[in-house]
């Protein structure tokens, strides 16, 4: 018997610097991108899969992006930033909700990988609007509740999601 069902269209969004710090604080492990990319292209087609990180320039942060755009990521940098009083700067907020929003209306679900609250409206916002199922991914004791409640579904990164 064949399957005669469109497979859903897939985007991807992977707040970096989110999911490698939660996973580190929980785990002391690092995050299996490929594993979760051989997982959801299972489940549809991926059209498009954006990471976005901050590039401080060293040769493993380029190894780590190189490696994410040989799995299929577009790595979108944005340059580290250390202000004069110690603090520093590096933030994808703005850039990955206006990428999640132009991509909503084309495809049928959207997988935003952060634990970070602050997008738990734009997960309401796709889910309202245009009918997408939004999804998130992320480490459950350092994800924002808020986020939970938002996305259609959560899925908890684990042992089974870590190199």
């Amino acid at each position: 018997m064949t399957d005669n069902r469109r497979a859903d269209r897939i985007a991807i969004f992977v707040d970096v610097q989110n999911i490698y710090y939660t996973c580190r604080q929980a785990y002391g492990r690092q995050f299996n991108y490929r594993k979760l990319w051989q997982q959801i292209s299972r489940e549809g087609d991926i059209v498009t899969a954006f990471a976005y990180a901050i590039d401080r320039g060293d040769e493993g942060q380029r190894k780590f992006q190189n490696a994410l755009r040989q799995i299929g990521f577009e790595v979108r940098l944005k340059p580290y930033i250390q202000r004069s009083d110690g603090s520093a700067k590096g933030d994808w907020d703005v850039g990955i909700t206006i990428d999640l929003l132009e991509t909503a209306p084309m495809v049928d679900r959207v997988i935003l990988l952060s634990g970070d609250g602050d997008f738990d409206l734009l997960l309401k916002k796709v889910r309202d609007k245009y009918g997408v199922f939004a999804e998130a991914y992320g480490v459950p004791a350092l994800t924002a509740n808020s986020l939970i409640d938002a996305a259609s579904f959560f899925n908890a990164i684990d042992e089974k999601l870590l190199l």
